[in-house]
């Protein structure tokens, strides 16, 4: 700590977002940046804590206090070499992590002005790749094992990364165009540009990990077996020694993602209009790749009145892209209660994350949000949606215990509506019994969760890859 008053001394400052009226024209990053010299300001706010709760708080164990102390130092590159030592990709925890570190930091208990640690990660990243910090690494030794990987998502890329780094022959199979999983196909590029995945991923290849995109392989259902997913592997990729019934690969890592998105069966759900949240979102991050799509398969918000149903990330990320596409108006409902107002929640208190109430900004971009509401049923008229009807609800005690009751509030009303897009989450993947050498990890294994969360436990299944191997 170069000044051991500067928590005192120096408010929180954030870069902030572009402004309303030029940001929604376009799908470039809204986050703006602070200059070195404020960035290093706000990088001595750091307290370097007896008990720094920021590295309990991360999954990944970042060591905040090491490397704010170098950036506020102007270290950019030791600071970029103590946070990549734990955290592989930082410029995607940077932008869309929501700073588990932050709300766990002192300062925010103090006086609620955390230091700014997820934004010092983006700009000690962006520095490491302008100065030429960010490099493959050239000293790898290699082994023999080769390790095969099912889905290039955040959690697929971490271990990859560090299965390979450890000398392991890494080959990655990802059944889209394009590595990424959710950072590419789900994120908009209004929160994570694409180019930052493409040059990470560059880094991956120049290292030695094989991809190989476009290729889908068959992951069993609970209660059958894993034949079919361990003999495509084998036929595509027999045992370079040619030893008969051996497949290549000694270890295959499962990071598929939760594919299956919750629904609503409710009347009327086959109607015109009606999307899940990532055919919208999947679809324009594939346009702005420059892909096309027909009249009939295009997912426009142009002109329509958008209703989202569900109340978290990617119910804001669809709010967002609709403004982008141009609709007329934008209406968020959520079935469970409005959260707390304020910094501090009595049943989560610091240093556990607080679940409050937040704006997003794709919330300032104008939506109208409303909570404690249920959906019954979808209208329409030619087959295309025209409105959804909605009922007021409550959420009252049970007398015996676990769920809260739900009750009726009112009447049902309509929200007009030509585009409805379901936001409500995933189903947490079920896995057979596979045999030893089959890793599950990320949101494969623990069900939708955060990208810091998917990457540490990308990180884990490799030391597990390379425990089993070490027999």
């Amino acid at each position: 700590m170069g000044n051991t008053k500067a928590f005192l001394e120096i408010h929180r400052q954030e870069a902030g977002y572009r402004p309303i009226h030029d940001r929604i024209h376009d799908f470039g990053e809204v986050e703006q940046t602070l200059n070195t010299r404020e960035r290093k300001l706000q990088a001595s706010r750091c307290m370097d804590c007896g008990v720094p709760f920021c590295h309990w708080a991360c999954p990944l164990g970042n060591k905040a206090p090491e490397w704010n102390a170098a950036l506020s130092r102007g270290d950019w590159e030791l600071a970029y070499r103590l946070l990549n030592s734990t955290n592989p990709f930082p410029e995607f925890t940077g932008r869309v992590c929501p700073a588990l570190c932050e709300k766990a930091c002192v300062l925010n208990r103090f006086n609620h002005e955390p230091t700014t640690n997820r934004e010092n990660e983006a700009a000690i990243t962006e520095m490491a790749f302008r100065e030429g910090f960010a490099v493959p690494r050239t000293d790898i030794v290699r082994r023999i094992d080769r390790v095969a990987v099912v889905g290039a998502g955040p959690a697929g890329l971490a271990a990859a990364g560090a299965l390979n780094r450890m000398g392991f022959r890494v080959t990655v199979f990802e059944k889209n165009e394009a590595a990424g999983g959710l950072l590419r196909y789900g994120i908009p590029n209004f929160k994570l540009n694409k180019t930052l995945i493409d040059r990470r991923i560059a880094i991956l290849e120049q290292e030695g990990i094989e991809f190989k995109y476009n290729s889908p392989l068959p992951i069993p259902p609970r209660g059958e077996g894993v034949d079919a997913l361990l003999k495509a592997l084998n036929e595509q990729y027999p045992s370079p020694s040619g030893e008969a019934g051996k497949g290549a690969f000694a270890a295959v890592v499962i990071s598929t993602g939760t594919p299956t998105a919750r629904d609503l069966r409710i009347p009327g759900r086959e109607l015109r209009g009606v999307h899940f949240a990532l055919e919208l979102l999947s679809q324009q991050n594939r346009v702005l790749a420059g892909m096309e799509f027909g009249p009939e398969e295009r997912i426009t918000a142009r002109g329509k009145d958008v209703l989202v149903i569900g109340g978290g990330d990617t119910g804001s990320d669809c709010i967002g892209t609709a403004h982008r596409q141009g609709c007329r108006s934008v209406t968020q409902i959520e079935i469970m209660p409005r959260p707390a107002d304020g910094l501090d929640d009595p049943k989560n208190p610091w240093p556990n994350f607080p679940r409050t109430f937040k704006t997003t900004s794709s919330h300032e971009e104008g939506c109208t949000r409303r909570w404690n509401v249920n959906t019954l049923e979808f209208l329409g008229e030619n087959g295309r949606l025209t409105g959804v009807r909605v009922q007021e609800i409550d959420w009252l005690p049970n007398p015996a215990g676990g769920r809260p009751l739900m009750v009726e509030k009112g009447q049902p009303e309509v929200i007009k509506a030509e585009l409805c897009l379901l936001a409500m989450g995933f189903l947490k993947p079920e896995h057979p019994t596979y045999p030893e050498n089959v890793f599950v990890c990320g949101d494969a294994q623990n069900g939708a969760t955060l990208v810091v969360r998917a990457m540490a436990s990308g990180l884990d299944a490799a030391r597990r890859v390379a425990k089993y191997l070490s027999k």
